[in-house]
């Protein structure tokens, strides 16, 4: 019965320590910021076909988004360090939620332009602080679990994005679906400033000595450019994919949205995979696997049709998403430790710019000229080329790898 007791009391204890109920609170605020960002993709066919836009237009408008998030990921640290990270999280939805709204209500696609690029700050300044709050709440033992709770976030967005854009769309416009996201993420930011907990602090701007270093660290230059092609075969795959099947092969919107959103369901469980991966083969041998895969079958993703191409929708993702684990791995180990934290700080908002705004654009300009397909296929030997550039990484201190 004592051992009962004592049972219970550890888990109750263990709860406590995790901060459970704030970490899914901060969670909520992620997944709101991250569906605001790819709420466009299932839209798009929509928006494209009311607006009248080209498929580069279209594409373009991932750009704009891009651009607004390096800007807001950069400025973070600044603004927070005014701010706390309270008020700049509390900021970030409020954002959000307006640009939204205004985005809504814009009939002019350069007033929409404008409102995507402010979406993109918002939802910018986010991550910094967010992370920066949950790694203060929680003791550091625990920090793998409760970060990898926060990043359930993005792998569920891309999941519930195209769902609930489906089911919206049965009874109100594309207008409303960005109204009611955009109520949602204000109310979300209110309720956090009532009720949420941490994130009382100042932030700390990124040094220019470690920037110094950072910039002269070769490394670094090709990290930026495997993110890139990550984050491509990633988001800046999802974001055309549906616009993808509906122009080039017919498919009905609600059909390609339910597929684009069941096949990111394995993904979920596939990154814990990467993962081991990752600690089983070292970063290079990962990184290489991975983007050797991910290269072919996002060229044949372009290229397919039919029965085919039903299975690499299926499968692209499941091997995009393995890029992260240890992609993020290889980015802690290069340079020395001082400089690592500001490594992820500009390696990501650039990797953004380039795989979430260029390739979605690259891809709709190839629309533009007859085949969305080949602009895809493009971007997947891009992605195959990464196999070969990752082996060029040299480590400050080289990953632990159980084979030699």
């Amino acid at each position: 019965m004592n051992q009962t007791h004592k049972h219970a009391a550890d888990k109750a204890s263990l709860l406590d320590d995790l901060h459970l109920g704030s970490i899914l609170f901060l969670t909520v605020l992620f997944w709101i910021g991250f569906v605001a960002r790819v709420v466009l993709s299932p839209l798009m066919p929509t928006i494209e076909r009311d607006l009248g836009l080209s498929h580069t237009d279209s594409g373009s408008l991932f750009l704009l988004i891009s651009v607004g998030y390096f800007a807001g990921i950069l400025g973070a640290g600044f603004l927070s360090s005014l701010l706390m990270h309270r008020r700049t999280i509390i900021l970030s939805t409020i954002i959000v939620g307006l640009s939204l709204t205004g985005i809504s209500l814009s009939d002019h696609i350069w007033s929409i332009r404008l409102w995507l690029v402010v979406l993109g700050f918002g939802a910018g300044l986010y991550l910094p602080s967010g992370i920066a709050t949950i790694t203060t709440l929680v003791q550091a033992k625990h920090w793998g679990k409760v970060l990898a709770i926060h990043e359930m976030a993005p792998n569920l967005g891309f999941i519930t994005a195209p769902l609930l854009c489906e089911m919206l769309l049965s009874s109100v416009s594309w207008r409303w679906v960005l109204i009611l996201l955009g109520v949602l993420s204000v109310c979300s930011g209110i309720a956090f400033s009532l009720f949420g907990r941490g994130g009382r602090f100042a932030g700390e701007p990124p040094g220019r000595r470690s920037v110094k270093v950072l910039v002269l660290e070769p490394s670094f230059w090709i990290m930026v450019v495997l993110f890139s092609l990550g984050v491509s075969g990633s988001l800046g795959i999802y974001t055309m994919l549906p616009l993808f099947l509906v122009t080039d092969h017919g498919y009905e919107r609600n059909v390609a949205n339910t597929f684009v959103a069941l096949s990111r369901i394995p993904g979920i469980a596939l990154v814990f995979m990467a993962g081991w991966a990752q600690d089983r083969f070292g970063s290079k041998r990962t990184l290489g696997l991975v983007f050797l895969l991910g290269g072919m079958i996002t060229l044949f993703l372009g290229l397919s049709s039919g029965s085919l191409l039903v299975a690499m929708i299926f499968f692209q993702p499941w091997v995009a998403g393995c890029f992260f684990p240890a992609g993020f791995a290889a980015l802690s180990s290069i340079g020395p430790p001082e400089i690592r934290s500001v490594s992820v700080s500009v390696t990501l908002p650039l990797s953004m710019l380039l795989g979430a705004g260029a390739a979605p654009t690259w891809i709709g300009f190839m629309g533009d000229k007859g085949s969305f397909g080949q602009g895809i296929a493009v971007v997947g030997g891009c992605i195959f080329c990464g196999a070969v550039i990752s082996q060029f990484l040299r480590f400050w201190k080289e990953p632990s790898a159980s084979i030699p």
